[in-house]
């Protein structure tokens, strides 16, 4: 494990990831932090809707260090970072395996709506609870 990330999910990188100078398309990263963020809140009893709510996209910086190529495969680490009256921020790492080599970093923040009224309303209770059961004092709450 990379510190502080407690959680990884691993894929390797297919050709349609690839752009023609032969390495994987900076905006394909976006589907590999899916993967991740799917799989911890899977690993939480997390996936689904909550009610009449879910979490939609509000921001997503993405930092590229090094290229990933065909058939690479790729660990992507995945935290919560912080969790806020209404959003989440998630932070990750991915990298290439077996050498470690860091290629990117992100951060995201998903907001919790309302689905019909579309406007921001509390995360709810036993998703701040399982991750702040999970990832302990390295969550900012």
């Amino acid at each position: 494990m990379q510190p502080p990330f407690k959680f990884s999910a691993r894929t390797r990188v297919g050709f349609s990831d690839t752009d023609a100078q032969g390495v994987v398309y900076y905006g394909r990263y976006n589907p590999y932090f899916d993967l991740a963020r799917t799989e911890y809140l899977r690993s939480l009893g997390l996936l689904g809707r909550r009610g009449g709510g879910d979490f939609v996209m509000r921001a997503n910086d993405v930092e590229y260090f090094a290229p990933a190529v065909f058939d690479d495969e790729i660990e992507v680490f995945v935290r919560v970072s912080r969790i806020g009256r209404t959003s989440v921020t998630w932070e990750f790492a991915a990298y290439r395996k077996p050498d470690d080599l860091l290629l990117v970093t992100a951060h995201q923040t998903n907001v919790y709506i309302d689905l019909a009224e579309r406007k921001a309303q509390p995360v709810p209770d036993a998703v701040r609870a399982a991750v702040l059961g999970f990832e302990g004092d390295d969550v900012d709450a």
